[in-house]
Order: structure tokens, then sequence, then C-alpha cells
């Protein structure tokens, strides 16, 4: 069942011809902002991945994946991919890349379970990148240094946007607020896991939320996180687990906090084993993914995704993702965003 939550008296500040210019104005800036400042040479991605090689992302493990035959190889599967996240990683090896340099790539995928919303689509775009990273640097201190440049850059295109049109206002806070999810926990005990992410991203306009994937002391995971990309498990800082996180800003439009990237350093090969265990599917470890990764073959490494429509979304002051790319929506639902000012592409 589709939700849609309609803004009170919303009015679109550009018309859909102005919206168009904007998005490539947000998109060129960004991408160029972003490479130059992690270092970052663009490549070229897959869109679907052979299905039992373990490089597809299993997000939350439990999302279908597109899946089709391939005549030409006696019909053997193939996935649309979910993101890039392992496939960037063995790229960093096979590019040769070395510490302090990475790659980023366009990542478009089909996530046919997505519940469909204001900030949930079919279709996904994001940003897939990844940085070659030292032994040294396989600590929370540089995973937040990574993530303040990537807050300066969306500091600086949130003022391209308003030096094109004035009458969207900056509002992003000058500094990103750094909490960990079992801080969180403990600051609002009785509130969910949406409502804790809502509340700190009111109080502190951006935030990184440190350490999803393993469980609180409540005995839950915050959310989800697969066991063999990101690190959820290795000591971070005060006795808190989790070298991941994301990033978390106000949306005044939605009146609702607003996941713009979810990143992380990359688990190691002991990590990789040791979470493999708690997940219960030691049998990953024969994949081909996993088999490379743990003989050494590739490097440790920092990456991410972040959503293209979702910023472009937050810097336009846009109520729909659908204002910003074109996907498949409910015909009630168009009907309601049309009546209330919000044209779907």
């Amino acid at each position: 069942m589709a939700k849609l939550f309609i803004p009170k008296n919303y009015k679109s500040h550009l018309d859909l011809k102005q919206t168009e210019h904007a998005i490539k104005t947000v998109k060129d800036f960004f991408q160029s902002s972003l490479a130059s400042e992690l270092r970052l040479r663009r490549v070229t991605a897959p869109l679907f991945v052979m299905k039992g090689t373990g490089i597809n992302d299993d997000l939350n493990g439990t999302e279908r994946p597109v899946s089709f035959p391939i005549k030409e190889f006696n019909d053997a599967p193939a996935e649309v991919v979910h993101s890039l996240a392992k496939w960037k990683r063995m790229m960093l090896a096979d590019y040769n890349i070395e510490s302090g340099y990475g790659l980023y790539t366009d990542m478009n995928a089909i996530r046919p379970d997505e519940e469909l919303s204001n900030i949930h689509s079919l279709y996904v775009d994001q940003w897939d990148w990844e940085r070659h990273i030292s032994g040294e640097e396989y600590n929370i201190g540089f995973l937040k240094y990574i993530v303040k440049k990537i807050y300066e850059v969306m500091k600086r295109t949130e003022f391209i946007v308003f030096e094109r049109y004035p009458e969207i206002i900056p509002i992003l806070p000058h500094d990103i607020t750094f909490i960990h999810s079992q801080e969180l926990l403990e600051k609002y005990p009785d509130f969910s896991p949406k409502e804790r992410e809502d509340a700190a991203a009111k109080e502190f306009g951006a935030v990184f939320l440190v350490g999803i994937g393993g469980k609180l002391t409540n005995g839950e995971k915050h959310d989800g996180r697969a066991p063999d990309y990101d690190d959820w498990t290795s000591v971070a800082e005060n006795g808190h687990k989790g070298l991941n996180g994301d990033i978390l800003v106000w949306n005044p439009i939605l009146e609702r906090s607003f996941e713009l990237s979810s990143m992380g350093i990359r688990v190691s090969p002991e990590v990789l084993q040791q979470q493999l265990e708690i997940e219960g599917c030691p049998e990953r470890k024969e994949l081909m993914f996993h088999k490379r990764l743990l003989s050494g073959e590739l490097p440790l490494s920092v990456g991410g995704g972040i959503g293209q429509s979702r910023l472009c979304m937050f810097f336009l002051r846009k109520a729909h993702i659908g204002e910003i790319q074109s996907s498949i929506w409910p015909d009630d639902m168009r009907k309601e965003c049309a009546q209330n000012g919000i044209v779907l592409v």
C-alpha cells in the first residue's frame, strides 16, 4: 500500500522546466565537487550481474532482486543490481587504485519490494563511491573525516542552488552532528528507530547516525545492514560498535528526517567472517566476492551511496521524489498529488 504525505499549502518554488534545469545543476556540481574532494575517478558500472556470485547487495536481506534468464548463457539468471557496494571494492583492486584515491559511478537500480511513498520509488539512482584506505585509517576518526568532507560538498551545492534560485534559502547547519544509534536509543528510549531519527534530525538539522546493523542494548537493531560490506561490529568509541552510518537531515517540507547517504568503512577479512557468523550465513564464504576478500585480494576501503533524486528533492524543496525522477506510481497517488500541486514527471 503506497503512503503519501501532503504538505500543507505546498507550492513548488520551480515549475517543470526550471526543475529540469535545476536537477542538472545539482547533479553536475555535486558529482564534480565530490570527485575532487575525495579524489575519485568516474567509472562505468553494470546494471546487472550474474546471480550466485555474491556481488549483488543484499540490503536488509529480504528484498527480491529483479531477475531474468540470459539466452546466450543457457538461461542462467542475471540480477539487476540493488547497489554496487561490493562491486566497487573489486574495481578498486582491478583498476589498481592506490590508497587515498577511489572511484565513483552512476548506479541505477530497480527495487520492486519498495513501499512507494514521497521518498521511495521503484527506481533508485545514486552515486556509488569507494575509496582505498590504509590500515591506519580503519577507524571511526577517519570515517568522521570523510563524512565531514561529503557534508561540505552538500553545503556548497545548497549555496549554488541559492545563487541560481534565491527563493530557495539554505537551511543546512554549519556542522554535522555525530551521534551513535545506542546514544540515540538512550536519549529516546520509548521511540521507534524512525521516531528517534526524526527527533535527532529536527534538533540538530544534520546528523551522521553511527553504528547501524548490530544489536543495541534493547536487543534490537536500529536498522538492518548486510554482513558483507559495512563493518558494524568493530568498536568505534565509548564502547559503542560500528564503523558505518547514515547522513540524515531535517526536511522541513516533509517534516521528518531525510536520509541522503548510507556509508561506512568496509569489512576486513576478519570482520567479514565474524559478521557472517553473527548473521548465520557462513556459507557465503564460498561465493566469488567473499573468496577474493578473504584471500586478501581486495583493499581495505570506505564507501557509500548518495541518492541523486533524494539530493535534488532536498535541495529543490520538493515534496515528492516523483517531482525529480520518472517512475511508476499508483493512479490514486498521481491523482492526489495533482490535486495538491505536486507535479509528478
